[in-house]
């Protein structure tokens, strides 16, 4: 069994909303193992994004606790938790949220050069290399206005890669894309996966989802279920796609059981 990663123990979430209570999440426990790739969905407003933004200390927690990579998040200060953030996580969002003043390869470095875990002359080079595998080495010197979506979301992946994080933490990262630059990212972040980094993902998509590990279910801030896939093995003579399209309909079915 591998080692655990990630864990949240009876986590709540509550905004006061004009002296009313909102108990966006309740008790919830959850483990993530080192090397998984988990998908959490369920419908708008079930407290998804709100989960992905507490579990990485993005988001104060109203109770429990959170153990990332043995260590209390809920007991960290602010300074502390950036510090964590920057070294051992990496973020990927719907909004491709980049610095409008900096070119793309300059927003990729950016994070490596803060956290000053390499020299800038290896951060440079490991962010040229991301960008080759990503495909986008031909965008480094453009403004980020002068990409497509799906470079962009790809630039935003490189840096969310760049510190090497133990887990990469993506809210909805194709919603924003066509079904093609959709594909694409999600190609490259099952690549980050198996070389490595878990990934904790928000989405809506069953077609993004079928890549993952692991579904959780959420539904009114409380987990209702989940469906393991495990990773997909086409030793059996099936292509990469025939399996995806299974595991799409397995996925469908279940989601349907549960509500969806």
């Amino acid at each position: 069994m591998a080692d655990i990663c990630l864990e949240a123990r009876d986590l709540c979430k509550t905004y006061i909303v004009e002296g009313y209570s909102n108990n966006v999440l309740q008790n919830i426990n959850l483990k993530i193992e080192e090397g998984e790739f988990v998908s959490i969905m369920g419908p708008s407003g079930s407290g998804k994004s709100t989960l992905l933004y507490t579990i990485s200390g993005m988001d104060d927690m109203t109770a429990g606790k959170v153990i990332f990579d043995g260590d209390d998040i809920s007991e960290m200060n602010d300074k502390q938790l950036t510090k964590l953030r920057l070294i051992k996580m990496g973020f990927i969002f719907q909004q491709m949220y980049m610095m409008k003043k900096l070119c793309i390869m300059d927003n990729i470095v950016l994070p490596g050069y803060q956290a000053a875990l390499m020299s800038r002359e290896e951060v440079n080079k490991k962010a040229e290399d991301l960008m080759r595998r990503l495909g986008i080495i031909e965008t480094a010197d453009r403004e980020i206005t002068e990409v497509s979506g799906g470079q962009l979301q790809r630039a935003c992946l490189a840096r969310a890669l760049i510190n090497s994080p133990k887990v990469l933490f993506a809210d909805e990262p194709t919603g924003a894309l066509n079904s093609k630059a959709s594909m694409e990212v999600l190609g490259e972040m099952v690549k980050a996966n198996e070389a490595g980094t878990t990934v904790l993902m928000v989405t809506h998509s069953e077609k993004v989802a079928a890549s993952s590990d692991r579904i959780i279910y959420l539904m009114d801030g409380d987990i209702q279920g989940e469906l393991v896939l495990g990773k997909i093995n086409t030793s059996d003579g099936m292509s990469s796609a025939e399996k995806l399209s299974l595991r799409e309909r397995k996925l469908r079915k279940w989601l349907e059981e549960m509500g969806w």
